[in-house]
């Protein structure tokens, strides 16, 4: 033991009680010398470079290129993607991708290029591979988006993993955006981002890093092209950023470096090139279709640590005396007895499916935390039914792999197991019986509380990883992903005729295809933009729906900071009101009347867009584009809006700025090309450009666009458009998605087309057979602004 290890332990005792304290002490030091024992020492390692080119293998879409000392097999496939691995890596087997492996592009060629080089000439793309192992993708017009340079690998010599990097070359203009959910974004700066999801044990600001879902995609956008990388390995990793800088006069410009570094795995990856809304359908179409939340899912949630029966109806009816809508009331790990997964407290809660029942006749659903970790107890049904069935994660020698958590000494299911995910999702058939509607999973990093190290399983740890066998090192990025796959899987087998609903804590890429993504808790004004860029990060790498905490757990926020977060919230996809152990209530009625009545017009206000999120959860599912997109979303050529951060696109209709520090009633926000309308005031403002408008504590800056149409509840509750005039001269239109309910039925898509003919403003409904009259009521707004 070491000294500060010496003073974490103490500190660990004294700061969560003796008997929870030292369980940490002991798991921490438990975990240490299970790894000593079970991971094999590197030694002396061998560097290794490709070499020069020997030969090459044409083949469908691509082929294998040999060199010296590894081998390169490429292609274009049919969509556009372009994919290489070194050293056998194929893009199969893989937790990312969404069934089989495209096929490849049959017109695509491996030929000959200058210098001894071969190239791939594909109707989107071309692929450059260089004599000595360096990859450059071009646009179709020649000019080059990526260098990548020849790898390195290190080899033990001994054997075993080779640890390996990759440098590689973008435009000195480029912009880094992505790595999953990142609190210092959405535009990545200079910087090492680790690739190991994390639970940090706290409310988290912008130099946290890293967070609980860490994906190796990052999505570049320069002036020459937008381009989405994603190297698929789940090992551990760190990539290092260091933007670009163009010379001034006849001085050269200095090109952006991303460097990425993994423990093991193999070197593989996939390149899409297009616009941002092509590379968002590419890579949707690559990793899967995001799950489409039912409509009840993309209104109001909220939730509390701890309480009993009595509390959640407190809740619900503090929310019918105020006059706050409410759809989702979720029940933290303290309804658990004695914090013990898939079980109630029934001293608590003695008749949870009647108030179950209760809150869906008024039109609000139950939602239950799920966490991985089982207590290590005979006698607990799970824990009894797991050890049944050889469910538990086990380390070298078969023992069974033991941490700390909330209900003490725990175990955890091997979810890279088929058959432990089966087990697993059959036991959410207890939470449906007790009358839940929707599942947030939490601690599934996973997390192992310790006093010293590493807050997960060791890294010796065994798992199945589908039959090839592996350990925590390759399988902990992917455990929160295999389990939301288990929860979905299961839940789609017990109630066919329903979407499940789910979201997570943690993931990787492809989570989308089982729900969403909870950023976890964020502190102090910095936290709200934190919160910001987490949500517009996720998006940019495939994981459409997704929210932060308003109120949070970590300390109670001041009044204007709960409103900020509250008017932030109301307009990203899962919106959470949360208030844990430390925050007291974080009901809207608890920070006094001003407060309550402004969170009252922003709660109203999400309810009235309810058709407008439904919508954009449609067109996410079919186009793999974000509800929340950058500014830069239809522009990525402008370079003020690149490196625009505190704005952000709903959709294509709306743009909302909110307010990210304290004491402002005043701010500037950047607006794209085009009329835009500040939707409080009815104003026209004209883009590109920086505008000044006023923020004050009832609400934040929204503006419309031009033409847009945006679906709404009207007045009666039923649908209606409200219609943005579009600007003299120019037309304009929308996509309306009608709420199917929540089975599985696909709604058409209705499409309008809007024009000023004189004094009016005209809407068409554009069907297959010809343009007719919307079947909706209007609401014409803008058309006397000036």
């Amino acid at each position: 033991m070491d000294g500060r290890d010496l003073v974490r332990s103490v500190k660990a005792v004294g700061s969560v009680g003796v008997a929870h304290g030292l369980r940490t002490v002991r798991a921490a030091w438990r975990r240490r010398r299970v790894d000593a024992g079970g991971l094999p020492s590197r030694g002396a390692e061998r560097a290794r470079v490709p070499g020069a080119v020997r030969d090459v293998e044409p083949g469908p879409g691509g082929g294998v290129v040999r060199f010296a000392r590894s081998e390169l097999r490429i292609a274009v496939a049919g969509n556009g993607a372009v994919f290489w691995g070194w050293d056998g890596a194929g893009p199969e087997p893989s937790y990312a991708l969404a069934g089989p492996c495209p096929e490849p592009d049959s017109r695509a060629v491996l030929e000959p290029d200058k210098d001894g080089g071969w190239r791939i000439v594909a109707e989107r793309v071309t692929v450059g591979v260089s004599r000595h192992g360096a990859i450059e993708v071009r646009t179709p017009g020649g000019v080059p988006l990526r260098r990548d340079l020849p790898p390195r690998w290190w080899e033990p010599a001994g054997g075993g993993p080779a640890r390996w990097s990759q440098r590689s070359e973008v435009a000195a203009d480029a912009r880094f955006f992505g790595l999953g959910g990142r609190a210092r974004g959405p535009r990545l700066r200079d910087g090492t981002y680790r690739l190991w999801n994390t639970d940090p044990g706290h409310a988290c600001g912008p130099g946290d890093d890293p967070l609980h879902v860490t994906m190796p995609v990052q999505l570049v956008v320069a002036d020459a092209g937008t381009h989405l990388v994603f190297h698929d390995n789940s090992w551990d990793g760190a990539v290092t950023l260091r933007e670009g800088a163009e010379g001034a006069g006849s001085g050269h410009d200095r090109a952006g470096v991303s460097e990425l570094r993994m423990d093991g795995g193999p070197l593989r990856c996939w390149v899409v090139v297009g616009t941002p809304a092509r590379v968002a359908h590419v890579w949707s179409s690559l990793t899967g279709p995001a799950a489409l939340p039912p409509a009840w899912a993309l209104g109001h949630h909220h939730t509390r640590w701890g309480g009993d029966e009595q509390e959640v109806r407190r809740i619900v009816a503090g929310h019918h005396e105020h006059g706050l809508p409410l759809d989702a009331v979720h029940l933290d790990a303290g309804h658990y007895d004695a914090h013990q997964v898939f079980t109630i407290d029934e001293d608590r809660f003695p008749k949870l499916p009647v108030l179950a029942e209760e809150l869906r006749r008024d039109g609000i659903r139950l939602v239950s935390v799920v966490e991985p970790a089982v207590r290590a107890a005979p006698g607990n049904a799970v824990y009894d039914g797991g050890t049944a069935a050889g469910a538990f994660v086990r380390d070298g020698s078969g023992r069974l792999v033991r941490g700390v958590v909330r209900p003490g000494e725990a175990v955890f299911p091997d979810f890279t197991h088929a058959r432990v995910r089966q087990w697993w999702g059959g036991l959410y058939r207890e939470r449906l019986d007790q009358g839940f509607a929707g599942f947030w999973h939490g601690m599934n990093e996973p997390t192992s509380f310790a006093a010293f190290g590493e807050t997960t399983l060791p890294r010796s740890a065994r798992h199945a990883l589908e039959g090839r066998g592996g350990d925590h090192r390759q399988a902990h990025n992917v455990y929160a992903l295999c389990m939301a796959e288990a929860a979905y899987e299961g839940l789609l087998g017990l109630v066919p005729e329903e979407r499940p609903f789910l979201f997570s804590r943690s993931g990787w890429a492809g989570m989308q295809r089982y729900g969403g993504a909870w950023s976890g808790e964020m502190a102090g004004w910095a936290g709200l933009r934190a919160s910001l860029s987490l949500v517009l990060g996720l998006g940019l790498c495939g994981v459409p729906y997704s929210g932060p905490d308003v109120a949070g757990s970590g300390g109670g926020p001041s009044p204007e900071l709960y409103l900020r977060r509250l008017q932030l919230g109301s307009f990203l996809p899962l919106f959470r009101t949360h208030a844990g152990p430390r925050a007291g209530r974080g009901e809207p009625w608890e920070s006094g009347p001003e407060i309550l009545e402004h969170a009252r017009v922003a709660l109203v206000e999400r309810r009235r867009l309810l058709p407008y999120f439904v919508t954009l959860a449609h067109l996410a599912r079919r186009t793999g584009a974000p509800y929340v997109r950058p500014l830069w979303w239809g522009a990525p050529e402008d370079r003020a809006l690149r490196d625009c951060e505190d704005a952000f696109l709903l959709g294509d209709g709306l743009l909302v700025a909110p307010v990210l520090d304290p004491g402002t009633d005043r701010r500037a926000v950047r607006l794209p090309r085009g009329r835009w309308y500040d939707t409080a005031t009815g104003r026209a403002y004209e883009g590109p450009g920086q505008v000044l408008v006023d923020a004050p504590l009832s609400r934040i800056p929204v503006f419309a666009r031009a033409g847009t149409v945006i679906p709404v509840l009207g007045d009666d509750g039923g649908l209606e458009l409200e219609v943005w005039a579009p600007a003299p001269g120019r037309a304009g239109g929308g996509l309306v998605v009608p709420d199917a309910g929540g089975g599985w039925e696909e709604p058409g898509i209705e499409r309008y087309a809007t024009r000023r003919q004189g004094g009016k403003v005209v809407v068409e409904c554009e069907r297959e057979d010809g343009a007719g009259e919307p079947p909706h009521p209007l609401r014409i707004r803008g058309l006397g602004a000036s």
